[in-house]
């Protein structure tokens, strides 16, 4: 079972995108997917109807609550969620005082069952509490990235925080890779800077790019993957590359 934070701190990054899709890819391909939503927005648990409007993952945090105990079948086969709640917007304060709150999810996840190949952490845009506690918690990191130029701007930091994560709470996260995302092929600019980040990030790219569809943008709003929404198109075609090229790396 590996555990990877799905994680970017620019909001409108294609994570979420990122994180249903590549989750309904894997399953299609047999592999048993276990989604966590931290991100208080909810759009993962939105997406696939498993919107939690009580507590539910905030009791896990605030309240030590099992973690086990918030999983729900998506109806996808082999596609579970641990949805979000609006509570969580309230964390930062909940924990402000409480030592050792990065750890919460990491221990927590040491006691669930390992019937999952992988555990998607659906993370917020902000690097706060949320957020450390999914890098404390994964093995490896994947970052969506908008083939944009002023999203290159927040990659920097985010590294940064990754880093500094790795030398003092989790010397085993490591970088799983970068996906180029929302990529217009017509434009220079798109395969300029995906040339640019070949360049800086030696073999952390991903081949695999996630096109600017209409489809891909339609999908949410019907509770369904681009892979049940469209299944021949290129966005769909796109999810299924990079699930492929996912689990060869791992």
């Amino acid at each position: 079972m590996t555990i990877i934070a799905i994680v970017n701190q620019k909001g409108g990054s294609a994570k979420t995108t990122t994180a249903v899709n590549l989750g309904a890819a894997l399953v299609e391909s047999g592999k048993k997917i276990l989604l966590i939503d931290v991100d208080p927005q909810g759009s993962s648990s939105k997406w696939l109807k498993a919107s939690n409007t009580k507590k539910g993952l905030y009791d896990v945090f605030a309240e030590n609550t099992s973690i086990s105990d918030k999983i729900i079948e998506t109806g996808i086969s082999g596609l579970s969620i641990i949805p979000s709640s609006p509570w969580l917007i309230g964390i930062e304060k909940a924990l402000a005082s409480e030592v050792g709150a990065e750890t919460i999810l990491s221990r927590q996840l040491k006691q669930i069952s390992t019937n999952w190949d992988y555990i998607l952490i659906d993370c917020p845009p902000a690097l706060g509490i949320l957020s450390l506690n999914a890098l404390v918690a994964a093995d490896e990191v994947l970052v969506p990235l908008e083939t944009r130029v002023m999203a290159l701007d927040g990659l920097a930091q985010l590294l940064r925080t990754i880093d500094t994560v790795k030398e003092r709470l989790n010397p085993n996260l490591e970088i799983n890779g970068i996906v180029p995302c929302r990529v217009d092929k017509r434009t220079r600019l798109s395969l300029d800077i995906i040339d640019d980040l070949k360049k800086r990030f030696n073999g952390k790219v991903y081949k695999s790019c996630i096109r600017e569809t209409v489809k891909l943008a339609e999908c949410p709003s019907f509770g369904i993957p681009i892979t049940m929404y469209d299944s021949k198109s290129p966005g769909a075609q796109d999810y299924r590359s990079l699930a492929k090229e996912f689990v060869g790396r791992n």
